[in-house]
């Protein structure tokens, strides 16, 4: 009989240790390539506002941050840098500068989604028509599937 429950036991923790990792490898592996140098070095030019994601941020942790740079045009958002993988990310506009999960729970009904962020290494995310990066300040990275913060940045 114990060995019967050993068994179970161990079969029910493999079977959900393997459904984890694939929910955090699944959008890896089917993450398209991030934008290409070159459409990157074009926002340059065109950016009304730059910031930076910091990797050490005090709601960032090992499995959640971003790093590098992010610049606000009037029609998208370019980061030029690395998140970390994951599942569901999304590109928030927010009223204030938050940078822990609790924060931005407090401020996310008074923040603008742009979208879908599906790339790791670099992304270019379109604003919505009507949207307007001057009205706000900081731009956050969200994980929707788990609740989890992972970076923020002052663009202003």
């Amino acid at each position: 009989m114990l060995r019967r429950m050993t068994l179970l036991a161990t079969h029910l923790l493999t079977l959900a240790a393997g459904f984890a990792l694939g929910v955090y490898a699944l959008p890896i592996l089917t993450a398209p390539p991030g934008p290409d140098k070159a459409a990157l070095q074009a926002t340059h030019a065109a950016a009304v506002f730059k910031g930076r994601f910091d990797r050490n941020l005090k709601g960032s942790d090992v499995v959640h941050w971003g790093e590098g740079d992010v610049r606000i045009l009037p029609d998208m958002i370019a980061h030029e840098g690395r998140l970390a993988p994951g599942p569901d990310y999304k590109l928030y506009l927010a009223p204030e500068f938050v940078d822990t999960k609790e924060g931005f729970l407090k401020v996310k009904e008074k923040s603008a989604r742009v979208g879908d962020v599906k790339t790791f290494d670099g992304f270019l995310v379109p604003v919505p028509a009507g949207g307007d990066g001057g009205e706000y300040s900081p731009v956050g990275g969200w994980c929707a599937a788990f609740s989890q913060f992972i970076s923020a940045a002052k663009y202003r």
